[in-house]
Order: C-alpha cells, then sequence, then structure tokens
C-alpha cells in the first residue's frame, strides 16, 4: 500500500492541534484541504482516525496507534531537513580527501588552513595512498577528492579540477656543494655518488627509474626512504644525493641547507591531477574546498592531455 508522505505530516498536525482549522493555519492551507486529507489518508487505511466534535477533534484508538509511530519519524524528518540546511550553509559536514603526504603538506596544507578557518564545523579526513589506490576509491565513491599522478587519472571516471606540475632534481648538502657549479652527465651522477631515492612501489619512485632507463642506466641508490622529510635530512647531513620535487625544497636551496645538482639532461616534468567522480554530485563542504584549492596558483584544467612525458608518470 502507498501512501502519500504529505497525508501523514498532515495527520501528525492534525493530531497535535487538535483541530482542522488550527492545522490548517499551521500548514498554510485552508480547512477543507486538510478534511480532504484525513478523509484520504482514513480511506487508504481503511479506518478512522478522529472522532469529530464541537472542540474540534481526538483521535480514534487506532489513530492514537498510529500517532505512536508517526511522531519519530516525523521528527527524524524534521531533524533530517535541519541537518542539510546546516550541510547546505557549512555548518556541518566533513570532506574525504585522498593524498600522498608530500602533496598534502606542500600543495594542500595552505589551502586546507583556509578553509578550515573560513569553515571550522567542517571535518576533513585526510588519507596517505599511493596514486592507484586513490584512483580506486575515487571510482568506488569512497573518497570526495584525490590527487593522483596523471596516469592514474581515467578520464571516463573522474573529472580534473586542478592539475598540478611537478619538477624532479638532485639536491645535496654541503659536503657535495662541488658538484653544483657546472651540470653533471647524469650517468657520472648514478655510478659515482650516493643516491637516496623514495622506496620502490610508489609512482614517484617508477617515474625516475624509467627516466635513467631510457637513457640506458640501472638505478642502484644507495639509500631508499619512505618519506621526502627523511630524503630531504639525510641530504643536508651529507649522507647523500637526493631526488626530490623541486618545489617541495624550496626553503632549504634558498637557505642553501641544499644545493641543486645541475644535470645536462633535465628530467622531464611529471604531472599530478585532483580529480573528483564524474557524476556524483559534490557536497557543499567539498565544493568549497575545491573553489579554493582551485584558486590557489591555478592551473589550467584544459591541459589535460598527456605530453610525450607523461607516458612515464
Amino acid at each position: 500500500m502507498f501512501v502519500n508522505l504529505e497525508l501523514y505530516r498532515i495527520f501528525y498536525v492534525t493530531a497535535k492541534m487538535g483541530s482542522f482549522s488550527k492545522a490548517a493555519a499551521e500548514l498554510f492551507t485552508s480547512q477543507p484541504a486538510i478534511s480532504q486529507a484525513i478523509k484520504q489518508l482514513e480511506n487508504k487505511l481503511g479506518g478512522a482516525l478522529f472522532y469529530r466534535n464541537a472542540r474540534g477533534v481526538t483521535l480514534t484508538v487506532e489513530g492514537e496507534v498510529l500517532f505512536r509511530y508517526i511522531e519519530p519519524g516525523y521528527h527524524m524528518m524534521l531533524t533530517a531537513e535541519r541537518k542539510f540546511d546546516e550541510l547546505q550553509q557549512l555548518n556541518a559536514g566533513n570532506i574525504r580527501i585522498a593524498v600522498c603526504s608530500a602533496v598534502c603538506k606542500y600543495e594542500l596544507l595552505e589551502a586546507i588552513s583556509q578553509y578550515c578557518h573560513v569553515n571550522p564545523a567542517i571535518t576533513i579526513d585526510i588519507v596517505d595512498q599511493s596514486s592507484q589506490e586513490i584512483a580506486r576509491r575515487l571510482n568506488l565513491g569512497e573518497i570526495d577528492i584525490g590527487i593522483m599522478n596523471l596516469r592514474n587519472w581515467d578520464e571516463h571516471t573522474a573529472t580534473v579540477v586542478k592539475k598540478i606540475e611537478v619538477q624532479d632534481c638532485f639536491v645535496a648538502g654541503t659536503r657535495y656543494e662541488h658538484l653544483s657549479r657546472q651540470p653533471i652527465h647524469i650517468r657520472e651522477l648514478a655510478q659515482n655518488y650516493p643516491l637516496i631515492l623514495l622506496q620502490k612501489g610508489g609512482s614517484t619512485r617508477e617515474y625516475i627509474e624509467n627516466y635513467f632507463h631510457k637513457c640506458g642506466i640501472r638505478l642502484s641508490p644507495k639509500i631508499e626512504l619512505s618519506h621526502l622529510d627523511l630524503m630531504v635530512e639525510f641530504a643536508v647531513n651529507g649522507l647523500g644525493i637526493a631526488c626530490v620535487a623541486k618545489e617541495y625544497v624550496l626553503r632549504e636551496l634558498k637557505s642553501r641547507q641544499l644545493v641543486e645538482i645541475p644535470l645536462q639532461e633535465s628530467i622531464p616534468p611529471r604531472h599530478l591531477v585532483a580529480a573528483i567522480k564524474k557524476g556524483m554530485p559534490l557536497s557543499t563542504a567539498a565544493q568549497a574546498f575545491i573553489d579554493i584549492f582551485v584558486g590557489m596558483n591555478a592551473t589550467s584544467p584544459s591541459v589535460l592531455h598527456p605530453t610525450k612525458h607523461d607516458s612515464l608518470i
């Protein structure tokens, strides 16, 4: 049996007010409309819900039973409407972001800081995962925003909202400062000096290995680490020459804690994309974050066709 939920709302308000005329005033309609709606509900259910009297209406036994079950449901709907309004007004809600830790620190942190200042009631869930896992979770709708390597982006399931270019380079502490004075051949660097790389398994390490492979060089790093911050610390302390994203060590380069080792052959830039699931409506909270993030040092998302180097990412 299908019953229009509006009839139950009218029934609830009428029972609370104890009068058709008062219910009509509460619901901004006419008394005949209330009377007709109650009659329609009684016909649907197959029994009387109210006793009519000179003072108004009172519930029948069946009506009291129905009211006991309708009342909590009605309040749940009111709560849902209120919560919906809170989400629309950014007084509640959360956003789910998946991104690797280094990208989060250097590409997202400022946007997150601004967002939290403007929307303190919104919670932010951030997970550190590989590009492949981010693409999978985005496709399943488990996250709102994913930042991944361009190679992992599937244009059929995800929409790019921002593109980020990353330039890899080699840096070292003062122990190897002499190497910064003139460009060095990439083969000499790989064969004669201790290299510090990210551990295998991630797309960044794969990209660097593929590039060296194209140059006919097999990489054999001295040290492999799991996080960019550790690589920077190891390089600053003279333990080797680290391959890092130049954008993420600008502070250390400016302070001369690190120096860049120029190469005779430049490493092609990598590209990351911030993406959302195609066809899935964004929450107001997630859209507000994207507006802030895209507006910061915006790179036009219209340039989304892989370059000849992007196939290495």
